[in-house]
Formats: structure tokens, sequence, C-alpha cells
């Protein structure tokens, strides 16, 4: 199916988030060269008026753009001939060199990197997390932090692909033990990284665990301030929730009772008891 036909991935979301709050540091890491200078547009308008929407761009210094594509299943032709539409009208709308780098999170070993047709060969270069040791991750902030040394927000930003990377570790583990990681470490980074950081984790569970896996993630997540952002959006939205329900109940209440229902039949038709129909309606009649 056209990438551009569906919705939002989870792993999608969870790496756009990553690029656009610590595109530097993703960067670096995955071996990147090159300093960023700005983030970049993702959406190009063509001609007939079919927006295009890349995954992430970066304003490069020395003003060529990096493109990064998020791609957790194999690389086809289509997906080069789409690459390849979006690095077209990209640098002839905004007249810059685009390289298209796809972050590529399947397990195939020799991704399609090539497309030729014609006269021209079209590349692009693909970054396998499969290939990237989420252990030795661990291992070098574990060593630092038991140095005494002082945890750089560029070494917490690798935690947040551990999910995609190889691992003795199970997915639940990694995820919890990132998660600790951050929370111990939280000096490091500002509190929007912080939660944009757990956030991230947090959509790889949903994800990738079960259903028993997820609730001890989401007990941890319960405890950080993203947790209580969380509780707090849902409690205003049920309270929101409610509010309109109300409104909506109190209206055709007094819209059946306007028509000639009896309060009975009102109170069956709304699936409310007599009291409620009878405390509303004494209510309109007192204002």
């Amino acid at each position: 199916m056209d990438k551009e036909k569906q919705g939002i991935h989870h792993e999608d979301l969870a790496l756009k988030t990553a690029a656009q709050y610590f595109g530097e540091e993703l960067l670096r890491f995955m071996g990147v060269p090159g300093v960023v200078a700005l983030a970049a547009p993702t959406e190009t308008v063509k001609l007939e008026a079919r927006k295009m929407y890349q995954d992430f761009n970066y304003v490069m210094e020395g003003g060529y753009w990096v493109h990064l594509e998020f791609e957790s299943d194999l690389i086809t032709l289509e997906d080069l001939r789409r690459f390849r539409e979006y690095e077209a009208s990209t640098s002839r709308t905004h007249r810059v060199a685009v390289v298209t780098y796809v972050i590529c999170s399947s397990r195939v070993t020799e991704p399609v990197t090539e497309l030729a047709e014609g006269i021209n060969v079209y590349r692009v270069r693909v970054i396998r997390m499969r290939s990237r040791d989420g252990d030795k991750v661990f291992a070098g902030l574990e060593e630092k932090r038991r140095n005494g040394g002082k945890v750089q927000k560029a070494e917490l930003v690798p935690l947040l692909l551990t999910p995609l990377m190889s691992s003795r570790l199970s997915v639940r583990e990694r995820i919890v033990k990132s998660l600790e990681i951050l929370q111990e470490e939280e000096a490091a980074v500002t509190g929007l990284e912080m939660e944009k950081m757990q956030a991230v984790l947090y959509t790889f569970a949903d994800k990738f665990l079960s259903a028993g896996d997820l609730e001890q993630v989401k007990e941890m997540i319960a405890m950080t301030r993203l947790g209580q952002m969380l509780v707090e959006d849902g409690i205003a939205r049920g309270i929101e929730q409610g509010i309109e329900q109300g409104i909506a109940l109190t209206k055709r209440v007094l819209r059946l009772s306007a028509k000639g229902f009896t309060r009975d039949q009102i109170a069956e038709d709304c699936g409310i008891g007599r009291k409620e129909v009878d405390d509303i309606l004494r209510e309109e009649e007192d204002l």
C-alpha cells in the first residue's frame, strides 16, 4: 500500500519525534556526516495539489538537505520511486541538493538501495538499526556512570532506538532499562526533552509489547511527568465530554417536553430516571 495513503504508524511517529527534538545527536549516532543547521519543511505541494509527506528533512551546514525516511518493512522499488520523487520536487522547489537516508528496522540483511531506470541510477543510503548493538549502548552508559562521569544528552538519545537494535535483552527489558536510565539522568536534558524521550519509548512499547508486558511500562510512565500529563489530559477530556453529554441530554429532554411527551415517556426515551427528568425540567423552570 502507498505510504502516503496510510495512517501514521507507531514506529514512524516515534522516530519522527526523535528526529524533531534530537536531530543533531541522532544523526551523529547513526553516522550521518555534516552539521544540522535547522529542520526543513517536509510537505511538498505539486502542481496537481497532491501533498507529499516526507518523514523528516534537515538543512545542513553547507546548504544541502538530509532527507530521512523510516521504514519498518522491506524497501521496495516503489518506495525508491517515491523517495526519488520527493528528492526531485524538494530539490526543484527549494533549489538544494538532497541526500536521502532510509532508517531501516526490518530484519532484511541486504535492503534494496538502487533504482536503475533508463540511463539514470537513483540511490539512497540505508542505515540498518538491526546491525546496531543495543547492549553496547547500555554498557557504555553504565561504565561512564560507574566511573562518576557526567552523562550528556547525546549519550542518552541512542536509548530511544534500542528497541529497534539487536540485543540479548528482550524488547520489554530494553525499554524498561532505557526508561530507568532516563529517570536517573534527568538532569542531562530539559523537562520537555525528557517528556519526548519517554513518549518515544512508550510508543515503541505500545507497538511491540504484549498487553502484560505493556503494563509494567505503563506503571513506570505513570510515575513520570509525562504520565501525570496523560492522566490530567484524560481527566480534562472526561470532564469536557461529561459537560457535552449533559448539555445534549438537557436539550433532548426539553425538546421532548415541548412536544408534549410525559415525564415518564421522556425518561424511557432518554434512558434516564424519572427523578433526573424532573430535576432537568425544574432547573429550566427556575431560569
